[in-house]
């Protein structure tokens, strides 16, 4: 097919690549604009354009899709598919409607569950079982197109968004080439999404990160895991910020917040306990919680979240 990609981040860097080990004609790469990125505010460019720019792609960085200019673009190609995963920018309804087989999105949940902007890591910090990827004919919502092909996979106890993050990616590359071989034979049937069953997956903010000691040890896990790697789950020790990167479900019982144990460092919880393996002071380096023993040595009973 000729094909129209438009994503962003590097989650949709495998579909990129894997639509062009398929053979398909990429006519052009649609993506965010460079942005500021680390401590000195570095211009760079976004994951798909570096990987577009690799191929020798023809890329696009509109600010918005909305002032005419790319529809121009769009109409010139006349592609057959536009191809969209993690792009973040909502399409117009006559981009949408322009395609032969319209505009296919690849979305990173098992749909109508978790639409929206954070889907995987919504659904680590509510401690799914499952998850998977929808490839999806995309409306004018956010995320209410009709499903064209869906798989799911499990989530383990100690998986992180992060690693949720990579093996989806690679699953919806997977499925893309899958999804449009199959609307290209006609095998695919749209299939509408409940609206009963539908959950959003909002924005990550860094005000969630705070963790909550009077909640149960696995919700509290769950949190850690499913903030990593970004925002990061926090706790306060001694009036300064104490980042959490790792943990795992303990034992033993005490008062919420109040170490029980320093080998492991365990911290009481409502309902059990978690282990703390990786941490960040404020001021400090990441290290594990033996290293960070050494230098700041915890006594029972000691309080984190004051």
């Amino acid at each position: 097919m000729k094909l129209i990609f438009m994503g962003t981040p590097d989650f949709a860097v495998p579909c990129l690549e894997r639509l062009i080990d398929a053979g398909h004609e990429i006519a052009a790469v649609f993506t965010q604009p460079d942005k500021p990125r680390g401590r000195k505010q570095e211009l760079t460019p976004p994951e798909v354009k570096v990987c577009a720019v690799h191929h020798d792609l023809p890329v696009y960085q509109p600010n918005t899709l909305r002032n005419g200019e790319a529809m121009k673009i769009i109409e010139s190609i006349r592609p057959d598919c536009i191809v969209v995963a993690a792009y973040g920018k909502i399409l117009p309804k006559e981009m949408l409607d322009f395609p032969i087989y319209g505009c296919i999105n690849v979305h990173a949940s098992l749909l109508p569950k978790y639409r929206g902007s954070a889907p995987i890591q919504w659904s680590v910090i509510n401690g799914d079982m499952e998850t998977g990827v929808t490839i999806m004919q995309m409306a004018e919502g956010v995320d209410t197109g009709d499903m064209l092909y869906q798989k799911a996979i499990p989530i383990g106890i100690d998986d992180t968004a992060e690693s949720m993050f990579d093996k989806l990616s690679y699953l919806g590359g997977e499925m893309i080439v899958e999804a449009l071989s199959l609307l290209e034979q006609g095998k695919l049937t749209p299939e509408k999404q409940d609206e009963a069953l539908a959950t959003h997956a909002p924005m990550l903010n860094k005000e969630i990160s705070v963790i909550d000691w009077h909640k149960p040890a696995l919700e509290v896990h769950n949190l850690v895991r499913g903030l990593y790697s970004w925002p990061i789950a926090q706790t306060t020790l001694h009036g300064k910020k104490l980042k959490i990167y790792r943990t795992s479900v303990g034992k033993g019982s005490g008062e919420a917040g109040c170490v029980i144990d320093t080998a492991p460092l365990t911290v009481a919880c409502s309902d059990g306990a978690v282990v703390i393996e990786e941490l960040q002071l404020e001021g400090k380096k990441r290290m594990d919680v033996k290293t960070f023993l050494i230098g700041h040595p915890l006594q029972l009973k000691e309080k984190l979240g004051d």
